[in-house]
């Protein structure tokens, strides 16, 4: 689903991992949810709503990835060899609902999207050569993206590019 960066541990952490694994250390780990409450938190992340306009957005995002297609920028053709399919879509607005649960919302904002941009499209994006030579990455792309798409619902609609966008 994520792509999500984890940094070395410190001296001190590494030394204990070091220490406990290596040893005949047995630690008393306590299970905090069983497989039936994990059932029902995965079905209550899916009943979240999520408005169309939400949707879109997730959509206008993802599908602005896909090289050659109607209304893609001209730097994704440039930087990209492949673009993020429909389970990016999903993992997108998946995420977004536990994000909104997680800040006590019943409901996905665009701002949630925004949020999960870099975890789910870096995981399903691949830059090429030239975006390598550039110095381009991923997380660059994405964050391009995101900031060069309206995220109010009447702007969305209004950009010519996003209605060949969501035309194709």
């Amino acid at each position: 689903m994520f792509k999500v960066f984890v940094k070395y541990p410190t001296f001190n952490e590494e030394f204990e991992i070091a220490s406990k694994t290596t040893s005949t250390f047995i630690d008393d780990v306590k299970p905090i949810l069983g497989g039936q409450q994990i059932m029902d938190l995965q079905n209550l992340v899916r009943r979240v709503p999520v408005s169309d306009h939400a949707i879109r957005y997730t959509l206008a995002l993802v599908r602005q990835t896909r090289i050659g297609e109607p209304g893609v920028p001209k730097f994704i053709d440039e930087w990209l060899s492949w673009g993020a399919g429909p389970r990016a879509v999903q993992n997108l607005i998946l995420g977004a609902k536990a994000r909104a649960l997680l800040h006590g919302r019943v409901h996905v904002s665009v701002e949630d999207i925004q949020a999960l941009a870099l975890p789910v499209l870096r995981h399903r994006i691949l830059t090429n050569f030239t975006a390598a030579s550039e110095g381009v990455t991923p997380d660059k792309v994405i964050e391009k993206i995101v900031q060069e798409t309206p995220s109010h619902e009447g702007d969305l609609r209004k950009d010519e590019r996003f209605q060949k966008i969501f035309a194709s």
